[in-house]
């Protein structure tokens, strides 16, 4: 594959990936996380899917990302959750008149929610993670080694709304030199969101957020805004749509998110 195309696979799986937003998808559509856990036993599936378009130089980039299996939430006791996830990624990258298609698994993740502090409204929670290489790093769909990160997660209820903010660290290693060169190792994210129920069941929602850029060839960082909505179908069974817009060029253009959640 032609290394420049394999690159913008990569940085693409990078800005799509749960690890790398630093998420599990908790309240999705919202990219931050928020501090409630499934309670002891208890287990959440979360079918999920993303597409977005990227243009830029006269180069069109269109991501399509679904799990190859569930996002699984499992409580381990009713404060701490163990988080499962395998995304499946395919992208075009169209180039004067060529198409470049690369499809396949990515890195699965591994992530431990744990809240650790409750009052007053108030809660917070952390998240270490771990990206395990099960993706092709040869076709941009892995790092080929294992990467890390840890996050800090506050949520705030004042009924109806509730604020939630997500601030994290994540290192990438990477396996092939060439990955090495081109993407940072040390990224940082900071994001924050708020939700609130305006009918019975139904919750409007609202995210912006920056990370660092892992291109080493851009200093700008992508920032992102985002709004959507979930619906609550059942007392375990919700449905959410959301789109995420870039306010910077780094940050992919336009990003479709929808997904439905199960909790058994």
């Amino acid at each position: 594959m032609n290394g420049t195309v394999r690159t913008a696979v990569l940085l693409i799986g990078l800005m799509m990936s749960p690890l790398a937003a630093g998420r599990a998808f908790a309240g999705h559509p919202l990219i931050t996380d928020d501090t409630g856990t499934q309670g002891k036993g208890k287990t959440q599936l979360e079918f999920i899917g993303e597409y977005g378009i990227e243009k830029e130089n006269g180069i069109t980039e269109k991501g399509l990302e679904v799990p190859t299996t569930p996002f699984l939430s499992y409580g381990l006791s009713d404060t701490m959750d163990l988080v499962f996830g395998l995304p499946y990624v395919s992208v075009r990258v169209e180039d004067a008149g060529t198409t470049t298609a690369v499809r396949g698994a990515t890195d699965m993740s591994i992530e431990l929610k744990a809240r650790v502090y409750e009052k007053d409204g108030w809660s917070f929670a952390v998240k270490p993670g771990v990206s395990l290489p099960t993706g092709n790093e040869e076709k941009g769909l892995g790092n080929g080694k294992t990467s890390y990160s840890a996050f800090l997660i506050a949520t705030k209820k004042v009924e109806p709304w509730a604020f939630h903010m997500n601030v994290g660290y994540m290192r990438n290693e990477y396996k092939l030199q060439a990955d090495e060169n081109a993407n940072r190792q040390d990224i940082w994210h900071v994001s924050i969101a708020s939700q609130v129920e305006v009918a019975r069941n139904f919750n409007v929602v609202a995210n912006i957020g920056i990370e660092r850029n892992p291109d080493r060839t851009s200093n700008t960082d992508p920032a992102f805004a985002l709004a959507g909505f979930i619906y609550s179908i059942a007392d375990n069974l919700d449905i959410d749509l959301g789109i995420k817009k870039a306010l910077n060029k780094p940050e992919t253009d336009t990003t479709v998110l929808a997904g439905i959640t199960w909790r058994l």
